[in-house]
């Protein structure tokens, strides 16, 4: 075949470009060598596909998270039992020993004794000189009247409350944190995968267009342009390696389950199937009222205002009922004889009332601070709910919009895929060129990774609507895992 001298020129320019992708390619046999060693090593061939419920359950046993909000609702369920305690009698055994001394006179005193009559003007002296004294006594006081000790069982008992929520709240959290640990590997792997796929096809494309520039039916910016896509779908394999190696052990740390174990995720097939979530005002009201904020702050608010009541009147009593035994002995020597003793027995039951006397001001600058602190928690209790309706109206949008977008999503990958189909067939007739085919498989690619993470996001805000409406739990979790689709397996 007569080449023109144009068509030299472009020869000598493509053997260039093919030497140019001749050392591009001297090194693919080591580079997959080394990718395949690596995820041999890695990900062992034993590895299972893992399932949505399979990664809950191992990270309800695994998460430090999680741990921790399930000691801390066990240390607040013993509120309530210290609440009830602190209206309950309380005892005291009191006991002692030591060094004393006593010295006693009395004057003026009248003296009688049967057989003896009666003295005036009397005197009695007693005296012991470093004496022994021991002393043992019980006492036993229950309250029967405390202001401020019913505003610290209140407060006890919405601490227990809270720990309730809290505990119930962090069950929700852990479900919305694996969902997304869970998606986002189960994304990292399918873009990898429809990365590689179209890495294979502009392989073969490029394999095609530096034969067909070989016999002149091809210009050598054919050859270029797949070699240039080719090493940009290189660039991004590389990326997105690195990428679902990151999210790989994320999942694993949340589970403790072996990156080896976590394999072949399932990614959402079809819409959620409670395909109509109604109105947005019945979810605003929920979230104002369930949501996990907005339960902290009005517990905040409670507890603040149980905390005025501590010193709220100029008066405050307390009201105890009083049960008191008590022996005091002191023995030794004294002025009068070698050895002197004393001994007093007492015992009484009866009520005691305190009445505190605040004359430094700390009481009621105390009531004015937790005037104050009310004041806040009211403020803090409104930006709650605030939040909580931002997120809401934020999830309820997304779960709206996202099911038209869906659906036009859907119907654009399967355009994309139709365009390819017909780019491809008029490319092997010479009809379409081969820039062409690199932007039809790079669109068909896009919508299709596109469509996956709009079903994902969509999956997402409903769970995120759930937990604002304290509805997300198990069988929430369940419905999602069963609208997955087939696993891929693992790239």
């Amino acid at each position: 075949m007569t080449m023109t001298r144009q068509g030299r020129t472009a020869g000598r320019v493509g053997r260039g470009g093919l030497r140019d992708l001749r050392g591009l390619r001297r090194f693919r046999p080591a580079f997959a060598a080394l990718m395949v060693l690596g995820w041999a090593v890695l990900y062992p061939a034993h590895s299972h596909a893992l399932g949505l419920m399979d990664a809950w359950r191992a990270a309800l046993s695994h998460d430090p998270a999680y741990a921790a909000a399930r000691a801390a609702h066990d240390a607040g369920l013993t509120r309530t039992r210290q609440a009830d305690a602190l209206w309950r009698p309380a005892a005291a055994l009191q006991a002692g020993l030591g060094l004393a001394s006593a010295d006693s006179a009395m004057r003026g005193a009248r003296f009688a004794a049967p057989g003896f009559g009666s003295a005036d003007d009397v005197a009695f002296d007693t005296s012991i000189n470093g004496g022994t004294m021991s002393r043992v006594g019980i006492e036993l006081r229950q309250p029967l009247f405390d202001r401020e000790r019913d505003a610290q069982a209140q407060q006890l008992r919405l601490g227990a409350e809270q720990a309730e929520w809290t505990w119930n709240d962090a069950q929700a959290e852990l479900m919305l944190r694996t969902a997304q640990r869970y998606f986002d590997l189960a994304l990292a792997l399918e873009q990898l995968r429809l990365i590689e796929r179209q890495f294979d096809a502009v392989t073969r494309a490029q394999t095609e267009a530096k034969d067909r520039f070989k016999i002149g039916d091809k210009p050598i910016t054919d050859v270029h342009e797949a070699t240039a896509r080719a090493a940009q779908l290189r660039a991004q394999q590389l990326a997105a390696q690195a990428q679902l190696e990151l999210r790989r052990a994320a999942l694993a740390d949340l589970t403790g389950l072996p990156p080896s174990d976590i394999a072949g995720l399932a990614l959402p097939a079809r819409l959620p199937g409670d395909t109509d979530i109604g109105q947005l005002p019945p979810w605003l009201d929920r979230a104002a009222r369930r949501a996990p904020l907005v339960r902290a702050a009005q517990v905040g608010l409670q507890r603040a205002q149980q905390e005025a009541r501590k010193t709220n009147g100029v008066l405050s009593p307390t009201v105890d009922l009083i049960a008191r035994a008590s022996r005091e002995l002191l023995t030794g020597s004294g002025d009068y004889g070698s050895s002197a003793s004393n001994r007093q027995t007492q015992g009484i039951v009866g009520v005691q009332i305190t009445l505190p006397l605040d004359f430094g001001g700390g009481r009621s600058a105390r009531h004015d601070e937790s005037i104050a602190k009310i004041e806040q928690a009211q403020a803090e209790l409104e930006r709650a709910r605030q939040e909580a309706s931002e997120q809401a109206r934020a999830a309820w949008l997304g779960m709206s919009v996202g099911r038209a977008q869906v659906a036009a999503l859907d119907a654009a990958a399967q355009a994309s895929q139709a365009r390819l189909d017909a780019t491809r067939t008029g490319h092997a007739a010479g009809e379409r060129t081969t820039l062409d085919l690199l932007n039809a498989e790079n669109d068909a690619t896009a919508a299709q990774l596109a469509l996956l993470q709009a079903r994902v996001q969509v999956q997402l805000d409903g769970l995120r609507l759930a937990r604002l409406a304290g509805t997300l739990n198990e069988p929430r979790l369940q419905r999602v895992q069963e609208q997955l689709g087939a696993r891929s397996p693992p790239p």
